[in-house]
């Protein structure tokens, strides 16, 4: 009796072994998911896209703290997600639009703002969860993230054309699902003296929501 009773708790001890080596394991969270930072992993082609924060400007000033230039009251962008591992780690965002609109200068000799145009797109965004939730939008096939703005004066219209070749930085908060730029630089490669030579943005998009999904969840970075 103590033999059989020895082997069926043998038994049932590899049992359990064997069952716990083929339970399947737990999910692991992604690194951008929708609804809560627990909430479903969002999946590569669904696209996201935001307005501005309530109550912000995107901004093109003369200096990454000044307040000379040029803000707007409207602008959105659209975004393709590329990539989405599990967290620790990296998502991978396509920037395909960025639109700007509702604009003013303040600029002597500056009538109004006739055009903001993002051009050279998509851009490449890797949105990491590492702390301080960076963010990094670079160029991409062209080599070169490019913005035309085309100014109205006192003397007809001037044309302002800015590069960034090395990307700017930024960052996230799961605080009202925002992403942010702030005083980010870019270069004159073409216009009069009445353009600045550096024009530094920044603006805070937000909510982002995935529009892909049924009622447009906001999005949480893990």
């Amino acid at each position: 009796m103590r033999i059989r009773r020895t082997l069926a708790t043998a038994a049932l001890t590899a049992l359990a072994l064997t069952g716990a080596a083929v339970a399947p394991a737990e999910a692991a969270t992604a690194v951008l998911t929708t609804g809560s930072p627990s909430g479903p992993a969002v999946a590569v082609g669904d696209v996201l896209a935001a307005n501005l924060a309530s109550g912000t400007y995107a901004t093109f000033y003369n200096s990454a703290t000044g307040t000379s230039g040029i803000k707007c009251a409207a602008s959105s962008f659209s975004a393709t997600v590329t990539a989405n591992p599990a967290a620790p780690g990296s998502a991978v965002e396509q920037l395909n639009t960025q639109t700007f609109g509702s604009c003013s200068s303040n600029v002597l000799g500056v009538t109004g703002v006739k055009s903001i145009t993002v051009t050279s797109l998509p851009f490449t965004n890797t949105v990491s969860d590492a702390p301080g939730n960076p963010v990094k939008l670079t160029p991409g096939a062209a080599g070169v993230m490019g913005t035309t703005v085309v100014l109205s004066t006192i003397l007809g219209s001037v044309t302002c054309n800015y590069q960034n070749t090395t990307g700017i930085n930024g960052t996230t908060s799961n605080t009202g699902n925002t992403i942010g730029f702030s005083g980010q630089p870019f270069a004159l490669v073409s216009g009069p003296g009445l353009c600045f030579s550096t024009g530094y943005f920044s603006a805070t998009y937000g909510p982002v929501t995935d529009t892909s999904v049924a009622g447009s969840p906001v999005l949480f970075v893990n």
